[in-house]
């Protein structure tokens, strides 16, 4: 080959080389500059995880993609508010009686000193509703809630909100709380051998069960047990409300009751201080826009679509001492909502 071709296929694999090594070096330099946020949720058999999973591209979009969201699940919903809490997530899965709980310094968060920032108020989800079912061949021994008193149940995952919520229902009843913590899985395998007397189940929005629980109730026959009418009595003298919800939305089986009764729960993706005032306010705002398409997709957000801002204040007035985040706030000013009562939350606040 004469020397002057040489020199231009040289100086042609160079340019090509150098070409390479400049789309290599620009591709990782724009990946870093997409800022992570982690969603703590609970485990990965949870209604908590299956919203945020199925949330990530309408975060990522309201983001413009200056953000790459990842749902880290946690083995239960106090265990992904403190990952939040100590840095490890941005967003923690959470509940009305979760917050009342950690500012409380209460249950799990006795002692409990954050690494970083406590929660503060930014998006309530969805209602759940917490109810006693067991085995329905063993059904005829309970009447009442009374019937499981200092027996051993499966009050759902310890940690979990729901457990937290039988926490309080027992403590206002008088009765005793004996858990025994079983991995969501078995449920129906210690139901039927009698390991355990009964299971919490929970519905969301009156409709959506948990996935684990629709896998039981295929594997078995349910019968849902509800509280004695002076039970209903002493809950609501002790600040609990007790709701209805029709069985025929949540099972595909007969479960033994025309009427379920429950107690809710208002269950939050809440967030630290320090998450930029914008982003709260884009996020709120896009799952406020998307709210009928979401509800279509997952009965679960049906309350949420049908008062999207009274849900923020009810999730807020469940406990109106603890902090709003900015975000949430400049939302729901512009929706005229906002409760000059309430603190807004900064940075710095712990």
């Amino acid at each position: 080959m004469p020397n002057s071709r040489r020199r231009h296929a040289l100086l042609t694999l160079a340019a090509a080389v150098s070409v390479a090594f400049a789309v290599s070096t620009i591709q990782p330099a724009s990946a870093q500059q997409r800022k992570s946020i982690r969603w703590a949720t609970s485990s990965v058999d949870s209604y908590g995880y299956k919203v945020a999973a199925s949330m990530v591209k309408i975060v990522e979009e309201a983001l413009d993609g200056q953000y790459t969201v990842t749902v880290n699940p946690y083995p239960s919903t106090t265990g992904a508010m403190k990952a939040a809490m100590d840095g490890n997530g941005e967003i923690g899965y959470t509940a009305d009686v979760g917050m009342t709980e950690l500012y409380a310094g209460q249950g799990g968060f006795k002692n409990y000193s954050a690494a970083k920032a406590r929660l503060v108020h930014a998006w309530y989800a969805y209602p759940m509703e917490s109810f006693m079912a067991t085995s329905a061949k063993e059904a005829g021994k309970y009447k009442c809630w009374r019937d499981f008193s200092g027996k051993p149940v499966f009050y759902t995952t310890a940690g979990f909100m729901n457990w937290l919520n039988f926490q309080r229902i027992h403590k206002a009843l008088g009765y005793q709380f004996k858990h025994v913590q079983l991995d969501p899985k078995t449920q129906s395998d210690a139901l039927q051998s009698g390991t355990i007397t009964g299971s919490v189940a929970y519905t969301t929005a009156g409709r959506s069960l948990a996935p684990y629980w629709k896998e039981t109730e295929v594997r078995m026959e349910l019968k849902v047990i509800n509280p004695c009418p002076d039970e209903v009595a002493k809950l609501k003298a002790a600040g609990l409300a007790v709701v209805d919800v029709d069985p025929k939305n949540a099972f595909s089986k007969n479960v033994g009751v025309s009427q379920i009764q429950a107690v809710p729960i208002l269950f939050a993706y809440n967030v630290r201080p320090d998450m930029p005032e914008d982003v709260v306010y884009r996020m709120v705002s896009a799952f406020n826009k998307q709210k009928e398409k979401l509800a279509q997709s997952d009965p679960g957000f049906t309350s949420m679509a049908k008062d999207f801002v009274g849900m923020q204040v009810q999730g807020i007035n469940a406990n109106p001492d603890i902090p709003v985040h900015p975000g949430l706030a400049k939302f729901l000013k512009e929706q005229n909502a906002w409760n000059d009562k309430w603190k807004i939350s900064t940075a710095g606040t712990k």
